[in-house]
């Protein structure tokens, strides 16, 4: 029912001015029986983690993915404003599968110990909650970050404590 997760991500964030060297990884604590998936396509200036919630048929039915931009020392990335791209991108795209979706504003949020963005979209098939997705970038020096998730919305609002510990377990 989710559909992979397109390069929106890096793209975004590869544009900020990336540059090659990335140094101390984030790292994150992934929920017990999700899938952590590898992401070999990655450029060098980019950090990308995930892992998948399936069901008991093997269906994919939540994701989760951590990614870290490498951003050129002095750059001031407009966070605000390439979170509500990534939210519009988002949007467009589901609107171009059939779904309507309905975004909240976007409110101050952590990542880790970062000050952060968050913004949470309500995904709909003729007027049926189908899908929610969340989104949280924040920015530290020379990275960048963003967290997002999304699933099937009973598993999504069931998963609602691991998705908590796997934020709270950050180290950015």
């Amino acid at each position: 029912m989710i559909r992979p997760f397109k390069a929106l991500f890096v793209v975004l964030f590869s544009s900020l001015l990336a540059v090659p060297a990335l140094a101390d990884q984030p790292s994150i604590t992934w929920p017990a029986g999700w899938e952590v998936q590898a992401l070999p396509d990655t450029p060098p200036q980019v950090s990308r983690q995930r892992a998948v919630k399936n069901d008991a048929d093997g269906n994919q039915v939540m994701v989760m993915e951590l990614t870290m931009t490498q951003v050129e020392a002095g750059h001031q990335v407009n966070v605000p404003g390439v979170l509500l791209e990534m939210r519009k991108s988002i949007q467009k795209d589901f609107f171009q599968g059939g779904y309507q979706s309905v975004c909240n504003k976007v409110h101050p949020a952590k990542l880790g110990a970062l000050d952060a963005l968050e913004t949470t979209c309500t995904i709909t098939e003729n007027g049926r909650h189908v899908l929610s997705q969340t989104l949280v970038a924040a920015v530290e020096a020379d990275k960048a970050y963003v967290l997002s998730y999304a699933g099937q919305a009973e598993v999504y609002k069931a998963s609602a404590d691991e998705i908590v510990a796997a934020r709270n377990s950050l180290k950015l």
